[in-house]
Order: C-alpha cells, then sequence, then structure tokens
C-alpha cells in the first residue's frame, strides 16, 4: 500500500499512514480478521459498526442499555453496556487483542480518555471524534498526542462539506481528489435544467469529465416502506430525467463547467451570510475567507459578535436576530448567493433557511444535527442538509478502508463510493487499455480518471493505464469487495 496522503486540520484530522500503528506494522494486514472496538453506540458509533461488523470482528459499547439491546438485535456484533472510559469495561470488550479503538460518544473529553485509557493496556490503533476545534489543533501539535492516534474533528469536517457544496451550483456533495487535481460531484438535476431529456452522451460535452452515475428517486414497494433510490451506472443513451442526481468525475474546470449547463442562471457563491456563531458558523466563515471571499455572519450574542469580529478580519459580523425579516430585508438577503445556517438547533436552522429562500437567497446549506431530519428539510425547501454526525461517521468510515484506498468519499451514506487508487503491478488494470481491463471488473465500476506524473489523462476505452498512476474510481456497494481486490 502506497502511503496515505498527510491529512490537514482543513481536512478534520491528520496521520501519514492511517492504518499503520507507530511501529509501523499495519491495523489490517490482510490474513486475519481485525478486532475493533467502537466506544458510542449513537449515530455516529452505529454506523461505523454497521460498516465493519461484515469483514472484522467488532465490539461496542455504549453506557445506555436500550442501545445496546437495539445493537445486539440489528448487528452482528458483541454489545456490551458500560462506561468505554473505563478500563475494567475496556477489558472485558478485550481490549488486550484489540487492533482498533474508535471512539465516538458526544462527549469530547471521554473520547479522548478512552483513546487514552485503551494505550496504557495494549497498542492499538485509536481514533477519537472531537467536535470542539481547539482540541484537535493541540493534538496536531504532537502527532500521537494523548493517546490518539487519529483525531476527527465533527465541526471542522461540518464546516468543509458545507463550503464545498455551496462552492458549485445545484450540487449536493463534493469531494477532491489526487491532490486537488480531480474533483467528484453529486448533482440536482431541477426541473428545466438544459440537460434534462438529454442522454448522457448529450449531456456529457467535455472531454475531462465522466458520468459515473444517476442516482433516481423511486417509490417504495407499499406506503409502509422509506422511498429508496436507484443507483444507474449510464451508458451513452441513459436519459437524465429531472429530479435524478448525477454523479460525475473529471478535472476541476470540467466539473464547473457541468455545474453551469446543470443550473446555468446560477452563479458561483461569493455573496454568502453564515447564520449562527457556533463553532461551526464560525469555521464556516473562516473557511471561506480562506478563499479570499468577504461573507458576512450573523450572530444574536452581542458578547460572541464582538468575539468574532476580532477573529474572522475579512467577515462582516452582524448583531441580530436571524429570524428578523426586516433586518434581513435591510441586508438585502434576496441578492445573497447562498446562506449557511448554524444555529444552536434544528428548528432554528429549518426556520432561518426557509424565511432567507422565502425572501430570495438563492441556495440554503442547513446544519442538521439529528439525521432522521436531512430528508425532511431538503423536501420543504431546504437546498442541502448536513448532519455532522454522518459526515463524521462517514470520514471515520473511509479511515478505516484506507487499506485498500488512498482517499474515499460515500455516496448517498453507503450506496457507492468514488476510493481513489495508486496502480501498482498486481491490478488487473495495470499496462492494459481500460476496455481490456473491463471483463476482468464486475458491473457497477467506473473509471472516472487518471493522473499520471501530476497530469490529468483523460479515461476513454483506448487508454492505458500504467504502474504508478492514480485512478479515481466510482463503485457500487455491492461489489465493492470484488472490485477493491481486482484493483
Amino acid at each position: 500500500m502506497p502511503p496515505a496522503r498527510p491529512r490537514t486540520s482543513e481536512e478534520g484530522g491528520r496521520n501519514r499512514n492511517p492504518l499503520t500503528r507507530p511501529g509501523g506494522s499495519p491495523v489490517n494486514d490482510g490474513d486475519r480478521v481485525v478486532r475493533v472496538i467502537v466506544v458510542g453506540a449513537g449515530q455516529v458509533g452505529s454506523s461505523i459498526a454497521g460498516s465493519l461488523a461484515e469483514e472484522h470482528e467488532v465490539v461496542v459499547i455504549d453506557i445506555d442499555e436500550e442501545r445496546v439491546e437495539a445493537l445486539t438485535y440489528d448487528l452482528d456484533v458483541l454489545a456490551i453496556q458500560g462506561d468505554g472510559a473505563s478500563l475494567s469495561t475496556l477489558r472485558e470488550a478485550g481490549i488486550g487483542e484489540a487492533d482498533m479503538v474508535i471512539a465516538s460518544t458526544d462527549a469530547d473529553e471521554t473520547n479522548i480518555v478512552t483513546c487514552g485509557t485503551a494505550k496504557t493496556v495494549g497498542d492499538p490503533f485509536t481514533i477519537a471524534r472531537v467536535k470542539r476545534t481547539n482540541y484537535l489543533e493541540t493534538w496536531e501539535q504532537a502527532e500521537g498526542a494523548l493517546g490518539v492516534d487519529f483525531m476527527v474533528g465533527t465541526n471542522l469536517l461540518t464546516a468543509k462539506a458545507a463550503t464545498q457544496v455551496i462552492g458549485l451550483p445545484a450540487a449536493r456533495d463534493v469531494d477532491t481528489f489526487a491532490g486537488g487535481r480531480v474533483q467528484m460531484a453529486e448533482f440536482e438535476v431541477p426541473e428545466g435544467s438544459p440537460i434534462c431529456g438529454q442522454t448522457v452522451q448529450e449531456a456529457d460535452r467535455f472531454d475531462s469529465l465522466t458520468f459515473a452515475a444517476v442516482i433516481r428517486p423511486c417509490e417504495g414497494e407499499d406506503d409502509r416502506e422509506e422511498p429508496k433510490d436507484d443507483v444507474i451506472i449510464p451508458t451513452g443513451a441513459t436519459v437524465i430525467e429531472a429530479g435524478d442526481e448525477v454523479v460525475v468525475i473529471g478535472s476541476n474546470g470540467s466539473v464547473q463547467a457541468m455545474a453551469a449547463e446543470i443550473a446555468p442562471h446560477a452563479g458561483g457563491a461569493s455573496d454568502v451570510l453564515v447564520v449562527g456563531g457556533s463553532d461551526i458558523g464560525y469555521q464556516v466563515a473562516r473557511l471561506l475567507e480562506r478563499r479570499e471571499l468577504h461573507p458576512r455572519l450573523i450572530e444574536r450574542d452581542a458578547e460572541r459578535a464582538r468575539e468574532l469580529a476580532e477573529q474572522l478580519p475579512d467577515t462582516t459580523v452582524l448583531e441580530s436576530d436571524a429570524t428578523d425579516r426586516e433586518f434581513l430585508e435591510r441586508e438585502h438577503i434576496s441578492e445573497v448567493d447562498a446562506v449557511v445556517a448554524a444555529l444552536d438547533s434544528d428548528e432554528k436552522n429549518l426556520l432561518a433557511s426557509l424565511l432567507a429562500k422565502r425572501l430570495g437567497a438563492d441556495r440554503a446549506v442547513a446544519i442538521v444535527d439529528d439525521g432522521a431530519y436531512v430528508r425532511l428539510f431538503e423536501e420543504v425547501g431546504v437546498d442541502v442538509g448536513i448532519n455532522p454526525r454522518e459526515v463524521t461517521a462517514e470520514e471515520i468510515t473511509r479511515f478505516t478502508r484506507e487499506r485498500y484506498a488512498e482517499n474515499v468519499a460515500l455516496i448517498e451514506s453507503d450506496r457507492a463510493e468514488v476510493i481513489e487508487f495508486t496502480v501498482d503491478e498486481e491490478s488487473v488494470l495495470a499496462g492494459r487499455t481500460i476496455a481490456e481491463s473491463a471483463a476482468d471488473l464486475p458491473d457497477g465500476v467506473v473509471i472516472g480518471a487518471i493522473v499520471r506524473d501530476d497530469d490529468f489523462v483523460i479515461p476513454r476505452g483506448g487508454t492505458t493505464v500504467e504502474v504508478g498512476d492514480s485512478i479515481v474510481v466510482f463503485v457500487d456497494a455491492n461489489v465493492l469487495e470484488e472490485a477493491t481486490a481486482a484493483l
């Protein structure tokens, strides 16, 4: 496995070789089942446990008896009731034989203490989830500090997700690969879009772009079922319909151009209003400043507003109530390209987002603490709902899979993945054209981009893949194991 790219604070964490212990041995050596202890059975912990349980031996610890009982029935894991920061509970979970400990409770301090305690009796690779960015900044000063091998900053990851989405019109998800040379974006195709009714061949007008998938809403088999989405691997004849979500992979310029094709009347977000001076709101404004933008931020509390004004030199901080209609109109809300609602409750974020949209803001992105509400937010008019727990679960899940890939983006939570590999001699792609390799790859795999010696190579049937190439691949979750083995 090639060394994983270094992670920085802008990505919510950092480690040079994610699945390698400080001593150099891999956590997942491919020859045995890995034992993983997950502390915290909330949305993050349950999601991580579910993603790992099929291939690994997973133990989940939670102090809540009802959560433990539910996990026992829902997942193939060993669930233990107890305090994950307690040495006795960790010993009951088999900490001495554990390869990895993932501390994912809602309490930062508990997660850090859990990792430190685990290190006193064994040598597991430890991952701590934290909300407060100051813990992340402290940890980054010395890798492995506090007994934590990898720290995931929830608030920073959430802010990054919000800023990426508002940077592309109509985008619902955005991620970068190959050191920023390749971009993946998931776009919703609105009614009236120029590409509605076109085939993929007609819509694909950019050489360095690949249509990897079309995600099409469909109804459940009966009224009791949740609506499900079909993941379609498109051909040139696939017709794009209003309401579809298309996943494209390509150069940054081609993805930007595709955004303009899908929503030609929606320009780039240069006038951004951040609602709420929470840590997430602050991080959103800071990241926008790094892009040389000058956002505005509304904060109701006078003391917090003064503090933010001192910390954000290129942000205009406004002390007011974000639901004050007259104030918003005076601030010309109708001219705002994007609103990011980062208040302290889902109800307030929903109200602020819908009011901003009603008064003329182009797009509204809301932070949704309860993952069950994300679909509801988007159904009633919010353009994108971002759930911090889901963002965190995805980051930790992709991190635990970096034995096989250098970077991973999850599509529709777990329906598919976009994965970055470096081609080695054992890959079925090595020294062959993409067309020749197709017979040895399962259906549901699309090669979206190739980077060779820092140059973007357009992937087509006649393109020969070389050892050392970085490839970005869309993989349907149903064939993930088979595909990663071949690639």
